[in-house]
């Protein structure tokens, strides 16, 4: 593997002097509420998705709530970041913020799967603009080889939002609904703006208003009718093969005038020169399987616990711990060695394959696993996953330079996000084909035991009752060695990417 520290398409760097402590406590504070929030979201609904499916029923469809976000984000991502770099950062925060306390709102006051998914659109919209500005204006302020160490405090942050989300989002779930793990945001939203207003307002990177429309079209119809068709193949019958087909060729057709779209415009909404660069598009894949990998987690392991293991929403937030607050210490630890040494995809290189093979024990062994040793393979796995998030971030906006920082930023985000979503769902599909394919009636009763807990069992005979715990298990088996396949890919391709150094 080469060790150059230069590869196609970087350009010469700003001068890479220290960030003065000036510097820090003028941009940190007012980004970190932010990213909280965005990040916060992720986790702390996790806990609450059990009981979201117990007072809204249909639980075939309760992935959504987190799926529904992430496709949000997906699509707010390149937006974010091209508009960004066309009207100021700081301007575009404002918007994102207020799209984020707005939407939250209108989760809290759900009624139907259907209406909260809706909100969650909308409150993605929102938080994919509050983690693409905080990433760019970090690079907007920071030297290149500095950025690893920031990226560092940015992981800092991530600690405390993963760590107190499940653990949070479990208490309050438990002694006052599920409700308020939305209800939360606005406080701390209206924070956020408070804090907002100290940011610098800098000069936008590009001249003129020139924003690709019809790109977000053709790009919000190629996500959904592809996601929409994984949801419809949960249901592993063949009268929905029909639909599933349809779906898949608008998503197709999407594709092809997105990417001829692309092409023709001067600011187009995806940069596709910058991706078509063998580093930006392998970083940005890595990213893609990191996020499949952690978000699929975040989403299943909450409902393992509780219906496998019988834990309660309190006791799954503690259990789920580790796996919230060591990826960020792994990503500090990564991102400081960055900044010391200038090395970087070594880290995912090593890290990423532990989480392939512990994903793996676990997906074979979880029913020897006592719920004691459980959060331990959680720890190592958070810990081994969190050396790719600084590389990734650091990477892209080395190779992109100052002048598509926001677009290099997006691309990040965006390629997290479609990961976390596709792989979510692909996650899902897989969960419920695999029930369905074994036992339609083992199907029907897991819906019921994730709304009604156990009583959902009773009357049944012991014998019957070990049969549908073993085929649940058996399903659950298949959802984690499709999420260790996403670590897996992940793996080869660190080893892949060129650059290996930060410069600047």
């Amino acid at each position: 593997m080469s060790s150059t520290t230069r590869t196609e398409g970087i350009p010469e760097t700003e001068s890479a002097g220290p960030p003065t402590r000036a510097l820090f406590f003028a941009v940190f504070p007012s980004i970190m509420l932010p990213m909280f929030m965005a990040a916060i979201d992720q986790t702390i609904v996790a806990t609450a998705l059990p009981n979201i499916a117990a007072s809204l029923g249909d639980v075939q469809r309760v992935s959504w709530v987190v799926i529904s976000y992430l496709v949000a984000t997906t699509i707010a991502a390149p937006i974010y970041g091209r508009l960004g770099d066309v009207l100021g950062r700081r301007r575009l925060l404002f918007v994102a913020l207020g799209v984020f306390i707005a939407a939250s709102l209108m989760c809290a006051f759900s009624s139907s799967i259907l209406m909260l998914t809706a909100s969650r659109v909308l409150q993605g919209l929102g938080g994919g603009g509050l983690m693409t500005l905080s990433q760019a204006l970090v690079g907007e302020a920071v030297p290149p080889r500095q950025r690893g160490r920031f990226q560092g405090y940015l992981a800092s942050v991530f600690v405390c939002s993963s760590t107190f989300g499940p653990v949070a989002g479990g208490w309050l779930t438990q002694h006052f609904g599920w409700q308020s793990v939305f209800l939360i945001n606005a406080p701390l939203g209206l924070l956020a703006m408070g804090m907002a207003l100290r940011l610098p307002q800098r000069a936008p990177s590009v001249s003129g208003f020139r924003f690709d429309f019809l790109g977000v079209a053709f790009f919000a119809l190629f996500i959904a009718p592809l996601l929409l068709a994984l949801e419809q193949a949960q249901q592993f019958s063949l009268d929905s093969l029909p639909l599933i087909a349809v779906l898949v060729l608008v998503a197709i057709g999407s594709l092809i005038l997105l990417l001829r779209q692309e092409r023709r415009v001067a600011l187009p909404l995806l940069p596709i020169a910058l991706l078509r660069q063998t580093v930006i598009w392998r970083t940005d894949a890595m990213a893609a399987c990191v996020g499949a990998t952690l978000v699929s987690m975040i989403t299943f392991l909450p409902i393992y616990l509780q219906v496998v293991r019988a834990t309660t929403p309190s006791d799954t937030g503690l259990l789920l711990l580790p796996l919230t607050a060591f990826i960020a210490f792994g990503s500090m630890f990564t991102g400081r060695m960055i900044s010391m040494t200038g090395r970087s995809a070594v880290f995912p290189s090593c890290g990423l394959p532990i989480v392939t093979a512990t994903l793996a024990t676990l997906a074979i062994f979880a029913s020897h696993l006592s719920l004691h040793q459980m959060p331990w393979l959680f720890g190592l796995i958070a810990l081994t996953l969190g050396t790719a998030m600084p590389v990734v971030q650091t990477t892209v906006q080395m190779v992109a330079g100052p002048k598509q920082l926001g677009a290099a930023s997006a691309s990040v985000q965006f390629s997290r996000s479609i990961g976390a979503a596709f792989g979510t769902a692909i996650v899902g599909a897989v969960l419920f084909a695999a029930l369905a394919a074994n036992d339609l009636d083992t199907a029907h009763l897991f819906a019921r035991i994730v709304e009604e807990g156990p009583a959902a069992l009773a009357g049944m005979s012991a014998a019957r009752i070990a049969v549908v715990q073993s085929e649940i298990a058996s399903a659950f088996r298949a959802a984690f060695i499709t999420i260790a396949c996403f670590a897996g890919i992940g793996a080869v391709l660190a080893w892949s990417i060129p650059v290996r150094r930060i410069t600047g």
